[in-house]
């Protein structure tokens, strides 16, 4: 069955259907996600994107598309979308599912920051997919694309919320939970074949399968835990930013770990001769950059010592 298939497959069994943030079931939400990402990696890129959108448009008060496969093209490079006189021009880069979702939700940048649901079934006349910029094996069908706009109409209610909403808003972050869900998967998928093909007479292999169980509790813990706290704070911004950027850091951490002990353990051969495994440790490696690594790690050292000096300030 076709990626495209499979990613319908999820949409009519219900398999996408899961709780949004803050709703009690956020932790149940990260483990489905992991899930799939386990069982394929590419699908999971596919759903994690369909599930987060069907969370902004819940947040912003709005119903989907019956029977719609969602897309989020958020990514914002040197060139940009622009609305004027009621159409929408430009060039958006790293749409994940171009040709592949109905619609999506789109940033645009000028005249003001807005967020868009774009009915692409209706977009022939004014929309153009470039995929060839995507040269990487990994992730090759999940049809990531540059897109190209041109004069395609909208009017008001097109809109998704108000100018700024869709960065300032909490489910920003905890939507961003979703992708190190994905990740968690991934690398899950890595210990599952350790523990099948791990021999009781390799010490060596037996010593990294040891610790890849233990990457994979420590993994399953930090989604558990995540959800937890969205679901007992979901308003607080501050803590959901702080939130998300500690989790993306410690599961890239532990995928990181967890591929590394996975060579060590088994050597080249599934690595060169193992179309699933290489696929796996490919994308998994693509995947987790996502997270912003230095960036982030700044981010949060700042709103360390800002917390530090308020409490100094408050004594």
């Amino acid at each position: 069955m076709s990626l495209a298939a499979q990613f319908r497959s999820l949409l009519d069994d219900g398999r996408m259907n899961l709780p949004f943030p803050g709703g009690g079931e956020t932790a149940r939400r990260h483990c489905e996600l992991a899930q799939i990402a386990r069982d394929n990696l590419e699908l999971a890129r596919l759903a994690e994107a369909h599930t987060d959108a069907l969370a902004i448009l819940h947040e912003a008060g709005r119903e989907p598309k019956p029977g719609v496969l969602y897309g989020v093209w958020a990514s914002e490079g040197k060139a940009g979308l622009r609305v004027s006189e009621g159409a929408v021009s430009g060039e958006k880069g790293f749409c994940t599912g171009a040709g592949l979702v109905d619609c999506a939700l789109v940033t645009v940048m000028e005249p003001e920051r807005r967020l868009l649901e774009i009915d692409l079934r209706e977009a022939s006349d004014h929309v153009h997919f470039d995929p060839s910029g995507w040269v990487t094996d990994a992730f090759a069908d999940t049809s990531t694309a540059t897109t190209f706009f041109s004069g395609y109409p909208i009017d008001e209610t097109d809109f998704v919320g108000s100018s700024g909403w869709y960065l300032d808003r909490p489910g920003f972050w905890h939507g961003a939970c979703g992708p190190a869900s994905c990740w968690t998967g991934g690398a899950q998928g890595l210990i599952d074949y350790a523990l099948q093909h791990t021999r009781d007479t390799d010490f060596h292999a037996l010593a990294h399968l040891g610790a890849l169980e233990a990457n994979g509790w420590q993994l399953r813990t930090l989604l558990q835990a995540a959800g937890e706290e969205i679901d007992r704070d979901f308003a607080n911004i501050r803590a959901a930013r702080v939130r998300a950027l500690t989790l993306r850091h410690l599961v890239e951490q532990s995928c990181t770990e967890t591929m590394v002990r996975f060579g060590r353990a088994f050597g080249p051969r599934p690595l060169a001769f193992e179309a699933a495994i290489a696929r796996r440790c490919h994308e998994l490696t693509l995947y987790i950059r996502q997270s912003h690594a230095e960036s982030d790690l700044e981010d949060l050292g700042r709103e360390s010592l800002a917390r530090e000096k308020l409490k100094l300030e408050r004594r």
